[in-house]
């Protein structure tokens, strides 16, 4: 409930406090009297986007605190919670803004965004101005207000809409995926099979460029080799030096021992001779080697060579080249896997969607019927008995709210054919349908300010009575602030002020000021007199009130 506004410095509001009351709470005053500005400034401080010029002449800057009772529970609370604040049972809300057009705001104390003060303000006050109705006059609306009045929670659709948008967008970037692999399917696999069947390993190509070589070389060394080793053996040197080692050893008996030595050094050649002898044949043998052995080794580092060249990577990361095609593949063919599992995720997502939408439609349905019979239980004291409205339900694309469109359509005379709000019913009509709505979805809305600015335009005498006697009605269950211009709506309020503009000094400023009952009386005269006000007048006004 809104208990207090205070406005310093505002466009012609110099200061003002006001202590509004619960039940209904009606404003009046003449034209341009300035009572559009205390729903300015009330907007100002709940961060609704209004005027661009608020401050009063000579001000540095215009104020507005408003206080609130938060009951618990309240929707408020939860805004609170989310942007860390503290709720109390009293919310206060302060703005300012500068000369200049700089804009603060605080909640209870703490500094707070626009944002957060516009998500109160949706928790706190529902304003419905001169042209509200108008909402009435677009489809579009129309199902939240029903659903308004079902009190359905549209989460879980929303939830599945979600849920099934994000499936079918996983399914789409799978296959457009898919397809683009699919694209080098046949060059993955036709590179996958030739590395697997040539499989090279890393430094497998420095190996075998290292072995031709050795193996080219041999082939020109092989033969000096082979001659010395052919002069080494028991053809060569050898024999030569096993006959002269004889011959010595034959002799030596008659030399005195003066062979001795020659006998021995010749002895140590021959071991030495013997070592040379196995070296040089080792050399041979590790010399020997198949051409054809040649012939492979070259075939298979050629073709490591060229891979390499093919797939422009060197030919020791040919192996990584070859796993990173294979995981690449891999996707190609998991990918069919995959795709069944987002089908079955997709599916699951429309069968969760569908039940939700047609558990709501269901629901919906029902309360179209229960808010047809309450408008026409609430139609009847607006003097619209005679008025049938109806609530529509058909299929519509699915979304985040359901399949289902919803529109409101009204007959206003007996046998007339139903339609449109906006082609068949009149500008007062209209107000009344949209005050029967409100009745209507109230007890929805616990702890909402509900301000209503001139909703009984286009009525009078009989009708403005009824009209102000729902809106009695509805603050039985609710704040009401009322706008009215209508003597038989200000005369049905619980609490009366009178906003007035006043000139003193050269400038002009607007006052609010609460009525007794002695004033109520001449302001209702007023109304119902004009500028002259008569006893007659003052009678009326008196019967009014006593009524």
């Amino acid at each position: 409930m809104l208990r207090s506004l205070e406005i310093r410095d505002l466009l012609i509001i110099d200061r003002l406090d006001l202590a509004f009351q619960p039940g209904l709470n009606v404003l009046t005053g003449e034209t341009g009297a300035g009572k559009s500005i205390l729903l300015d400034a009330l907007g100002f401080v709940l961060g609704w986007r209004g005027r661009a010029e608020l401050v009063r002449a000579g001000a540095d800057q215009g104020e507005v605190t408003a206080v609130f009772d938060l009951l618990p529970g309240h929707a408020a609370r939860t805004v609170l919670a989310d942007a860390g604040i503290v709720a109390e049972d009293e919310l206060i809300l302060r703005r300012i803004n500068t000369a200049d057009g700089r804009k603060t705001a605080w909640v209870n104390d703490r500094r707070a965004s626009g944002e957060v003060l516009r998500a109160l303000s949706d928790t706190l006050v529902e304003l419905h101005g001169q042209h509200d109705d108008r909402g009435l006059l677009n489809p579009r609306g129309h199902r939240q207000i029903l659903d308004a009045f079902a009190g359905v929670d549209v989460a879980p659709v929303r939830t599945a809409w979600t849920a099934l948008a994000t499936a079918r967008r996983a399914k789409i970037r799978a296959q457009e995926a898919l397809e683009a692999a699919k694209v080098e399917e046949d060059y993955l696999r036709h590179a996958v099979e030739e590395l697997d069947k040539l499989s090279p390993e890393p430094g497998e190509e420095a190996a075998l460029d290292a072995r031709r070589r050795a193996m080219q070389a041999a082939q020109k060394i092989r033969t000096d080799i082979a001659r010395a080793h052919t002069a080494l053996s028991d053809q060569g040197a050898e024999a030569a030096l096993v006959d002269a080692l004889r011959w010595l050893e034959g002799a030596a008996g008659r030399a005195d021992g003066r062979l001795e030595g020659a006998i021995a050094a010749l002895g140590r050649v021959l071991v030495e001779l013997d070592e040379a002898q196995s070296g040089v044949e080792d050399c041979l043998s590790a010399l020997d080697f198949n051409p054809v052995e040649l012939e492979q080794l070259e075939e298979r580092l050629f073709a490591i060579r060229a891979l390499a060249r093919k797939h422009n990577v060197l030919a020791d990361a040919l192996d990584g080249f070859a796993e990173t095609l294979r995981k690449r593949l891999a996707v190609i063919d998991d990918g069919a896997g995959n795709l069944a599992g987002l089908d079955a995720t997709l599916h699951a997502a429309e069968t969760t969607y569908r039940r939700q939408a047609e558990a709501l439609s269901s629901a919906r349905k029902a309360a179209a019927k229960r808010l047809d019979a309450a408008m026409g239980a609430e139609l009847a004291p607006l003097k619209m008995e005679r008025a049938v409205f109806s609530t529509a339900i058909s299929a519509s694309d699915a979304g985040p709210e359901g399949a289902d469109e919803v529109s409101f359509t009204v007959a206003t005379n007996p046998g007339a054919p139903a339609g449109p709000l906006n082609k068949i019913a009149s500008g007062g009509e209209l107000s009344r349908f949209l005050l029967a709505l409100k009745v209507c979805l109230s007890g929805n809305t616990p702890g909402l300010t509900m301000i209503f600015d001139e909703i009984d335009r286009g009525v009078g005498g009989a009708t403005a009575d009824a009209v102000g006697r729902r809106l009695a009605a509805l603050a039985e269950t609710a704040q009401v602030l009322v706008v009215t211009h209508s003597p038989q709506v200000a005369a049905l309020g619980a609490h009366h002020w009178r906003v007035e503009k006043k000139v003193a000094k050269g400038m002009t400023t607007s006052t609010v000021t609460p009525l007794t009952p002695d004033h109520r009386i001449e302001e209702i005269a007023r109304m119902l007199a004009g500028d002259t006000i008569t006893p007659a007048a003052r009678d009326a006004a008196r019967a009014l009130l006593g009524a």
